[in-house]
């Protein structure tokens, strides 16, 4: 019934094995990918008819997490896998963006693949995988594929670097760093890092490289035993009509729209020229009139055409004559801008804007139940610190549907915590929860790095004590054979028509968060070095501006709620529980704190302001300090005796106020002075054999 093929490799000290011919054999492509016990099934297929009015490349990549490949149930109502978590999205944008530049230009075929997490062992990470698994299935398949592309995940300790690390050495490790690239170049990078320097981060991508090459060497060598015929796919001509129109009438013209500054009027005047050109061809072609049109495929041409010349004249400015359309230098910033404190009523709030590109970023500080909780197949946990991307419409100036985020905004959020999250304190020297959003109000480019530098200057205004600012820049590259530009600060059009999207953020010290995506097939080590250069020196540049606008923790507003921690004895959690929570419950119904106990004694309070959290502290103390002597305390008398009065001064704990100790003058009867519920301040005096002697006179 079957006729399966497997093979294996020994990787970072482990098996790694495909197999396929026995599953998803319909598939244009199939393959089960196994790293431990870890299993991935990736399938791909494609359409039967190319799309005829396409200007991208119509890929789909789904990574799909079940729950039972880690023994576990979905949480929630349902108990059925739905919509993809925020992982799951973010893994496969990572799988995308290796595979998506590794495809004839031109080629319009739909391509779904499908990437599933069939077991999980909890030690090799699916991530990776995916990418590996998405380019053996297409090396198996009749796609016109020009791979294959691998994936490694590398870390970094003491010194030495890690391939593939598990998890738990993650969390040790002082980078996380996701690479894919073919044998010959990387074409995607992504990494979060505690403040490496560049040269180490360079050396951990080619470090990746020499492992990614041996990757491919495997899949070459599967496919040219087992794999299909490819189709054929070359890319048509452009028809004659067309092109000599527009070069002759349109070349000089358009030259001088695509230098015309400044986003919208640049865009005007390209689109203007466009519309007349298109009319003036249709009358000389097909005759005038508001009946004549233009045949579909001429005008999908024709528009094809104007949009790639456009593409050419941009990029051979650059690359040629270092002239880019908005006048600047290859490596010369857009104008900054950077205040904070924008809003009145949040807790810290900036204004961050480079060109035309603007963040407003506002951090707003929690308790304990403010934190994420996280349900993905790794582990559930909590995160105390999270940032979410906001990207409108109105920013680019456009119409569209407003809705849950998409695949782009989770990506961009997720660049930014990663570029933060390496500055912000622990727990235990800053316990509330932190959330930063950047809300993009303008955009030509870079808004992921705007929100870097915006929440750093936000999180600096709130109060949070963050160890440095961090700021982000874009870099890009326009490359013609062995000829190239790499440029700073790149605009939205550079993004559009240039070969390379290299975003590097970090402080002054070192990088915290790297991402590389390329539209051509691979970039070599001399243009990641310069890359990291013009990037660390416009780094440095920003990073004077965002210390000149706040360059230390501001005093934290009188709105944002008080915090304290303390510690208990472990004995005394009981005592502060009380029956039935009796104690808690009514210390929180008194002052309105939240209060966290851990089994360790440590206590979180958290309170709206400074008068309900000392409160709050005292009350907590009354539960579960001792009574110590020369300590003054607030009592309340709950019996009157002869020879003095019986006072509680701590919840459960009484002591004696003898008739000698009541006043300076001499007191004949107890009850000429005081009365049961009488509240007043006594020093404790004594605690001899258990029995705690209280004086009012001595306070």
């Amino acid at each position: 019934m079957f006729d399966e093929r497997k093979v294996q490799m020994e990787l970072a000290g482990r098996t790694l094995t495909f197999s396929t011919g026995k599953i998803a054999r319909q598939s244009s492509g199939a393959v089960m990918v196994q790293y431990g016990d870890t299993v991935l099934l990736s399938t791909v297929n494609r359409s039967k008819e190319p799309r005829k009015e396409n200007d991208f490349f119509p890929l789909t990549v789904d990574y799909i997490e079940k729950f039972y490949a880690a023994g576990k149930f979905p949480g929630g109502f349902n108990k059925r896998e739905g919509k993809a978590s925020t992982n799951a999205t973010l893994t496969a944008r990572l799988i995308d963006r290796p595979i998506r530049p590794m495809f004839p230009d031109g080629f319009n075929y739909d391509v779904h693949i499908v990437n599933t997490v069939l077991s999980f062992d909890e030690k090799n990470t699916p991530d990776y995988l995916g990418i590996i698994g998405s380019s053996m299935a297409l090396m198996l398949s009749d796609l016109p594929f020009l791979g294959p592309v691998a994936g490694v995940v590398v870390g970094y300790k003491d010194g030495e670097f890690i391939l593939n690390p598990t998890p738990e050495e993650l969390e040790a490790s002082e980078l996380e760093l996701a690479v894919a690239g073919t044998r010959e170049a990387i074409n995607m990078v992504e990494a979060g890092a505690n403040e490496l320097d560049e040269e180490t981060m360079l050396k951990a991508i080619m470090f990746a490289h020499e492992n990614i090459k041996k990757i491919c060497d495997f899949q070459e060598a599967f496919a040219k035993e087992i794999g299909k015929e490819k189709i054929e796919f070359v890319k048509p001509e452009v028809m004659p009509i067309v092109k000599n129109f527009i070069d002759e009438r349109g070349m000089e013209r358009l030259k001088a729209a695509v230098l015309t500054l400044g986003k919208k009027n640049r865009e005007e005047a390209v689109d203007s020229l466009e519309a007349e050109l298109l009319e003036t061809f249709k009358v000389e072609n097909y005759g005038e009139g508001e009946e004549v049109e233009i045949p579909e495929d001429v005008l999908i041409e024709f528009k094809g055409y104007y949009h790639d010349l456009m593409k050419k004249l941009v990029r051979d400015a650059i690359l040629y004559h270092k002239h880019r359309v908005d006048g600047r230098k290859t490596t010369e910033i857009r104008p900054l801008f950077a205040e904070v404190d924008c809003l009145p009523i949040p807790h810290g709030s900036a204004m961050f804007t480079r060109g035309e590109t603007q963040a407003i970023v506002v951090t707003t500080l929690g308790t304990k139940e403010d934190e994420q909780l996280v349900d993905d197949l790794e582990k559930e946990y909590y995160k105390k610190f999270y940032l979410h991307y906001n990207f409108p419409p109105y920013s680019v100036g456009e119409t569209g549907r407003m809705g849950a985020p998409g695949r782009r905004e989770l990506g961009h959020g997720s660049l930014a915590e990663r570029a933060l999250k390496y500055v912000v304190p622990s727990e235990e020297e800053f316990p509330y929860t932190v959330r930063v959003v950047s809300e993009i109000t303008e955009s030509n480019g870079s808004s992921s790095q705007a929100s870097i530098c915006g929440g750093s200057l936000s999180l600096m205004a709130a109060g949070v004590p963050i160890k440095e600012h961090v700021a982000g820049i874009a870099m890009g590259l326009i490359k013609e054979g062995d000829e190239f530009t790499v440029l700073t600060d790149i605009m939205g059009l550079e993004d559009h028509l240039g070969d390379m999207d290299f975003k590097v953020a970090g402080t002054k010290n070192g990088i915290t968060a790297l991402q590389m995506d390329i539209k051509i097939t691979g970039i070599t080590e001399e243009i990641m070095r310069i890359a990291l250069k013009q990037a660390l020196d416009a780094r440095n540049e920003i990073l004077v501006l965002m210390n000149n606008t706040i360059s230390e923790p501001a005093p934290i507003k009188s709105n944002v709620p008080r915090i304290y921690q303390m510690t208990i004895p472990t004995d005394k959690i009981a005592v502060l529980i009380g029956p039935g929570g009796k104690n808690i419950k009514g210390i929180i119904d008194q002052t309105g704190a939240t209060i966290d106990i851990n089994d360790d004694g440590k206590v979180s309070i958290f309170c709206k302001d400074e008068a309900a959290l000392n409160e709050t502290i005292k009350l907590v103390n009354s539960y579960v300090k001792d009574v110590e002597v020369g300590e003054v305390y607030t009592g309340k008398v709950t019996s009157i005796q002869k020879f003095g009065a019986f006072m509680e001064i701590l919840p459960g704990k009484e002591g004696l106020l003898h008739v000698s100790e009541i006043s300076q003058e001499r007191v004949e009867k107890v009850e000429d002075v005081l009365k049961v519920g009488d509240v007043f301040d006594v020093k404790v005096i004594s605690t001899d054999n258990g029995k705690i002697s209280l004086s009012k006179k001595r306070v």
